[in-house]
């Protein structure tokens, strides 16, 4: 309930906003301290059931309210001030709207007289984020001429749109005159609020969005079904998958098929060893030109999110299979190679069980897909011959890898993925980190819940990320990061100190960026190693000891294990340093592809 006594309308209007945010379900908010958001963080502060963190770097709040909407489902909002630090939120609203994760802007502006006059922090935030955001308001400032109403349906439109598969960012621009500060003006606003004295004693919403549940056509979907007793060399590719329900439904139909499921590691399928179908070291299996020969592909159907592997994508821009079917819940096209000749705008969850029951009800039918029913569509012989490849290269790889005790990068991800607690969470810094785990992860029966800001693949946030993730998922969260991304978010440290789980930092220090090493730019030594490699000469210890974390600097696999091990148990942040060598680590891939594809 809103006290009708409010200092002054600006904190009136900003006491009802946060209010119903709270009764949206938007109750942890991300705040950049700063003055023109004076009203915001007030109301934010007296309101009892609201959650709030504190942190200085616009560009660290955002990423830290993404990484908790990935891992809730739920938007967090970030509340900042006017001028350049909005500016600040741009990464992080990028990878929002690339990803359709959740996430809630409110800014604090300067009133309309102060635009164009050169007035100080003072820039156009009007539609800020242009077509990044999913959805934008501008508030007018605040007026007892102006309805009350007007702000809680903001609100609710602002909840609503980015929320669900077709989601994002979304940004509300609050201009506010002076006074800023909860200063007494001496207005009694109890007959201004009036027309919203239902919503004041109700307790929910102002505008309730009721969604329907979005059911396939059959006729749709028993056209895919036809498809697939047509095309038996087919494959069920998986891309970030955000729901759990998502993945088993993915399984599931990856089974009913008989197809092999190739499962990026955002999927959160691709260190799980319990789907029967899955092919978890297909990234290996595409460096192969002698065994993609032998195995044509004629159709694909892409489930969820882009792809880590750039090798797969490359290899179907190649083949151009006959039929390529691309699901996911949001509107935009998602085909980089442009192959797709079906697009389902769907959950995936909604059309995998639809698809599944369709190629059900034919297999009765007695249809050319009968035997999808129970699991023997396809090719048998396919299908088993894509996983008995994958085991093999599984094999190689465990046998290299175990056999060795030094640390590498490939070794950390291996082991990573086979002692990382059920359940946890896993963020994968881009560049090498997330390629890593997707070409090396050992799968298991319990697997981790996987992160990775894939959207546009920047480094920037990923410590912020991280630890919103870790804030959202309940549980220790271990973020795998090359030693420039850790640099480029050094200050998000700061947001440790405030986490109730643990957060465990393994940053591979290779004295620059390695990933480089892999591009053809590697060839050109007159302007390699300066320009791209980018040596720095650091380490990290006392990065920990100023955000006073704790450090380990492992020399081996076992003493690797060992502290990991004690760093998940232990409450608080810990930072594992692993150093390596760029051009070690480019010959080690290599070696490893080869040896793991040797007697294949």
């Amino acid at each position: 309930m809103t006290d009708p006594q409010a200092p002054n309308v600006n904190h009136l209007w900003a006491t009802l906003l946060i209010e119903e945010l709270v009764r949206n379900g938007v109750d942890t908010f991300c705040v950049a301290p700063g003055s023109r958001s004076t009203p915001l963080v007030v109301a934010l502060a007296r309101n009892g059931r609201a959650r709030d963190i504190i942190h200085y770097d616009e560009r660290g709040t955002a990423f830290h309210a993404l990484g908790y909407g990935r891992a809730t489902g739920a938007p967090a909002a970030v509340i900042t001030t006017s001028g350049s630090a909005l500016a600040n939120v741009w990464p992080a609203v990028v990878e929002a709207s690339l990803e359709r994760v959740p996430l809630l802007v409110l800014s604090g502006d300067r009133p309309p007289e102060l635009q164009d006059a050169r007035a100080n922090q003072t820039m156009d935030q009007v539609k800020f984020f242009g077509g990044y955001a999913e959805w934008s308001a501008s508030l007018p400032c605040p007026s007892t001429g102006i309805d009350p109403a007007v702000v809680l349906t903001t609100v609710d439109q602002a909840v609503s749109r980015c929320r669900g598969p077709s989601g994002g960012a979304v940004h509300i621009n609050c201009a506010f005159r002076e006074p800023l500060a909860p200063t007494e003006q001496g207005e009694d606003f109890d007959a201004y609020l009036e027309p919203v004295r239902a919503w004041r004693n109700a307790g929910h919403v102002y505008t309730r969005y009721e969604s329907v549940p979005a059911r396939p056509a059959p006729e749709l979907l028993a056209e895919v079904a036809a498809l697939a007793g047509r095309r038996p060399h087919g494959l069920l590719v998986a891309g970030r998958l955000a729901e759990p329900a998502a993945r088993a439904a993915v399984a599931g139909l990856a089974a009913a098929l008989g197809w092999p499921l190739l499962p990026d590691v955002t999927s959160g399928l691709r260190l799980d060893s319990r789907p029967r179908t899955a092919v978890p070291y297909h990234d290996v299996l595409l460096g192969s030109e002698e065994f993609m020969q032998r195995h044509p592909v004629e159709a694909v159907i892409h489930v969820g999110g882009q792809l880590t592997s750039r090798r797969l994508m490359d290899h179907l821009e190649v083949v151009r299979p006959e039929d390529y079917v691309v699901v996911d819940g949001h509107p935009d096209r998602q085909d980089p190679i442009h192959r797709a000749t079906r697009r389902f705008r769907l959950p995936v969850a909604a059309f995998c069980e639809g698809l599944m029951e369709v190629i059900g009800d034919r297999g009765e039918a007695g249809n050319a897909v009968e035997a999808a029913a129970t699991g023997e569509a396809g090719d048998p012989d396919w299908l088993a011959s894509w996983q008995r490849a994958s085991e093999h290269v599984g094999r190689r790889f465990a046998a290299s890898l175990s056999s060795d005790p030094t640390l590498s990068e490939p070794k950390v991800a291996w082991l990573v993925s086979r002692h990382i607690g059920a359940g946890e969470g896993l963020y994968l810094a881009s560049s090498m980190p997330v390629r890593d785990m997707d070409t090396f992860g050992c799968p298991r029966p319990a697997p981790a819940v996987v992160g990775a800001n894939r959207g546009a693949s920047g480094i920037d946030g990923a410590i912020a990320t991280a630890a919103g993730f870790a804030r959202g998922l309940g549980k220790c969260v271990t973020l795998m990061a090359g030693d420039v991304a850790f640099l480029h978010d050094l200050n998000s440290l700061s947001l440790l100190q405030t986490l109730d789980t643990p957060l465990v930092i393994v940053v591979l220090n290779n004295d620059g960026g390695g990933i480089f090493s892999f591009l053809p730019i590697a060839g050109f030594p007159d302007v390699f190693e300066r320009y791209f490699g980018a040596p720095h000469g650091m380490t990290f210890e006392h990065a920990a000891a100023l955000f006073d974390l704790s450090y380990a600097k492992p020399r081996s696999a076992h003493e690797f294990v060992r502290v990991y091990e004690e760093a998940r148990r232990r409450a608080g942040a810990t930072l594992i340093e692993v150093q390596t060598g760029r051009r070690e680590n480019h010959d080690l891939h290599v070696s490893l592809r080869s040896f793991a594809l040797d007697g294949l």
